[in-house]
């Protein structure tokens, strides 16, 4: 018979488990989906996209995903279809996880966490986002996309951190 494996530990010492803001050892975080509170528990599996609710807390604090959902070029109107925030929430959760490939997208479709952390009803298929793909425009889809890419990269351009570091760099070495 096997020797029983060791327990390791998912926080390892020096990690501190609780907050002195939060004495019970939660801290809120206000995502796309609401205000979640997020908890330490030692014995809970890890998985990859376990983290993604601080990434949401981004998207959130910054108005990006509200942004990024107001200029979406994809309309539905009626009662039909997934509509704009299922479809790119799907979409994110998809390209968050690694996936590269439309038939990936079935993978998240147990998911019962991440997509209300988006504000989303759930996850669609691979084939309503295909679908949706096809019904966005090229050149709308493409102006869209470069107009969220340039307003997310935009307020760094003006600063000088770059050269910032760069000089702070170079006078540390003395030149």
């Amino acid at each position: 018979m096997d020797a029983p494996m060791a327990v390791i530990s998912a926080h390892p010492a020096g990690e501190t488990r609780t907050s002195p803001q939060y004495p019970s050892g939660t801290w809120p975080l206000d995502a796309p989906g609401g205000r979640f509170h997020a908890q330490w528990d030692d014995q809970a599996p890890v998985t990859r996209e376990g983290q993604l609710i601080f990434f949401f807390q981004f998207l959130q604090a910054g108005g990006r995903w509200e942004e990024f959902l107001r200029e979406c070029p994809l309309r539905y109107t009626g009662n039909r279809g997934s509509g704009a925030l299922n479809i790119m929430g799907t979409i994110m959760l998809s390209v968050l996880a690694g996936h590269w490939r439309y038939a990936h997208i079935n993978g998240l479709r147990g998911d019962g966490t991440n997509p209300g952390l988006l504000g989303m009803d759930g996850v669609v298929s691979e084939d309503a986002v295909r679908l949706a793909m096809y019904r966005i425009p090229e050149t709308a889809g493409l102006d869209w996309l470069s107009s969220q890419i340039l307003s997310c990269i935009s307020p760094a351009l003006g600063l000088p951190w770059i050269a910032a570091q760069a000089a702070k760099r170079c006078a540390l070495r003395g030149l």
